[in-house]
């Protein structure tokens, strides 16, 4: 049996019997118990003094892609979302220098502000030059859409004049690629550990992979049975792909679920992609996108599958035991989710969770139903503050619609479970602090982009760190192991430079981890 003492640390426990503390003890991995200075007199073993720093539970996160994060940090071209298209094709050419011939150019992050700039012939013919007649599939800040080279186009079988491709059009794609370059399971593995290890250098112990694929799942699986996944993973798998090339799809994936269950993985939950993304108007909204020459004064967006497939597909996961994430970024699509929802509970699925995923706009009227059927609102990427992809959905929709974005305060008023997310790599780091410093603010944290977005929405501080410990545990179904620090459940604690609540809160997004703790071992130490 191994005992540890972690003592002399201001601790935030959240549990609200015993809210502070200054020891903790850990027996084989889970806590025995939070108090004071007393216990130390009433258990032995390894004594960890902390030297009076701020310790709270692992911050967990309800909505990334790590093994695609993973897979391109170690493997792939990565943009700043605000190059501009001479310098997208300045590290496309210097990249393209270093690979063979028909070598594949992938990678991503390129701004959705650049959409209209790259759907050119012109931008074609450049991106073709710059990659040296190689095929490329370069990802936009959203994941919804890709710029590729005329060589990716004739793998795919595609004819088209413009190297831009949006939403399901560019599957071919990405299939192409996957076909040229198949992945093993250990080096699926790699990448996925790579993902693991940032988001242990966060503080995050626990989170949920929002698409998961079959290759996902044995690497998970691997790991586990290896001993290596130091986190709480639950994974979504995907119903539907408008992304990623994903196959197999829907209940072939779903029936396959239990095999890859492991102590540390969860494979609970399924992905619906509903509607798509703002910035190239394929959210499903209410009321009409600004007008364009392509879709004329009255698009309003669609979404992938009719009420009643989608009600179709809730009751039928709902009925396998299985819980869903819908990926909803309009306000129509978040009127038929909950439409979906709503049917599910009157069949009498009381225990199934729902999350709406992004939620970036609600109808107001439609805020208090997410807590009447318990919905979640998972609140992700960070887009509570001006930044540009704000600046790209304002190209799309009127203004004064526009930033009526991420109603967050009214959504915790009116009791919904909020989730924070990042959707890494779409943001380009999973670190949850600047997104806290934005929920409170509804500021820029980075001080580029100026003002504040709907500041009437700002939640305090105690809320964000909510959403990002117990209520984005909660909302996974992990909530029974971590989220937080009391007796019988996992030693998953972070260890921070600074205590949060002392701060001035323009100050948040500087938070570092300094140590991170899961299952009683130290799985990350900032140098």
């Amino acid at each position: 049996m191994s005992v540890q003492i972690h003592r002399n640390a201001r601790i935030r426990t959240l549990d609200p019997a015993r809210p502070e503390a200054s020891v903790l003890v850990v027996t084989d991995g889970v806590i025995t118990a939070a108090g004071g200075e007393d216990l130390l007199a009433a258990h032995d073993g390894e004594v960890v003094d902390h030297g009076g720093a701020f310790l709270m539970p692992a911050l967990a996160d309800v909505h990334n892609h790590h093994l695609t994060a993973g897979r391109a940090d170690l493997f792939e071209l990565q943009f700043d979302g605000t190059e501009d298209l001479p310098g997208l094709l300045s590290a496309i050419r210097k990249w393209s220098a270093e690979l063979p011939p028909d070598g594949w150019v992938v990678g991503g992050g390129w701004g959705s502000t650049l959409i209209p700039e790259l759907s050119t012939s012109d931008a074609l013919a450049a991106l073709d030059e710059a990659c040296g007649g190689r095929p490329v599939l370069l990802r936009d800040d959203s994941c919804h859409n890709r710029w590729v080279s005329s060589a990716a186009l004739e793998r795919a079988g595609i004819s088209a004049d413009s190297g831009l491709l949006i939403e399901s059009a560019l599957i071919p794609v990405e299939r192409a690629y996957a076909a040229s370059a198949p992945s093993d399971v250990e080096q699926d593995a790699r990448a996925s550990l790579r993902g693991i290890e940032i988001l242990h250098s966060f503080g995050i112990t626990a989170f949920q992979d929002a698409a998961a694929s079959l290759p996902m799942l044995r690497a998970l699986k691997h790991l586990d049975d290896t001993g290596r996944l130091d986190a709480w993973v639950v994974t979504s798998l995907q119903v539907n792909d408008q992304i990623f090339g994903t196959h197999p799809l829907g209940q072939d994936l779903i029936d396959l679920r239990e095999d890859y269950r492991g102590g540390h993985h969860r494979p609970d939950f399924v992905k619906i992609f509903l509607d798509g993304v703002p910035t190239s108007k394929t959210a499903a909204f209410l009321r009409p996108y600004l007008p364009d020459d392509v879709h004329g004064p009255s698009w309003r967006g669609e979404t992938t599958m009719t009420a009643d497939e989608l009600t179709g597909w809730l009751l039928r996961v709902a009925a396998q035991g299985m819980s869903a994430k819908i990926h909803c970024t309009g306000d129509a699509s978040v009127r038929m989710t909950l439409d979906a929802v709503a049917a599910v509970r009157a069949a009498g699925h009381d225990d199934a969770k729902f999350h709406i995923a992004h939620g970036q706009y609600v109808a107001e009227e439609d805020v208090p139903r997410l807590a009447e059927l318990g919905v979640t609102a998972d609140l992700s990427p960070a887009l509570w503050f001006p930044g540009v992809i704000f600046d790209a959905i304002c190209a799309c929709v009127p203004r004064e619609r526009a930033e009526k974005l991420h109603p967050n305060r009214n959504l915790v008023d009116a009791g919904v479970l909020i989730a924070g997310g990042s959707d890494w790599p779409v943001v380009p780091s999973p670190n949850p602090w600047p997104g806290i410093q934005g929920l409170v603010t509804r500021a820029d944290p980075t001080g580029t982009h100026p003002g504040e977005l709907w500041p009437e929405q700002a939640l305090t501080l105690e809320e964000a760190l909510h959403a990002y410990t117990l209520g984005a545990a909660r909302a996974m179904g992990v909530d029974d192991v971590t989220g937080s620090l009391v007796a019988g459940k996992s030693a998953d604690f972070v260890v921070l430079d600074r205590d949060p609540f002392a701060v001035p809160a323009d100050q948040l997004a500087g938070t570092r981890a300094e140590e991170t703790w899961f299952a009683g071992r130290r799985v990350y130490q900032r140098r």
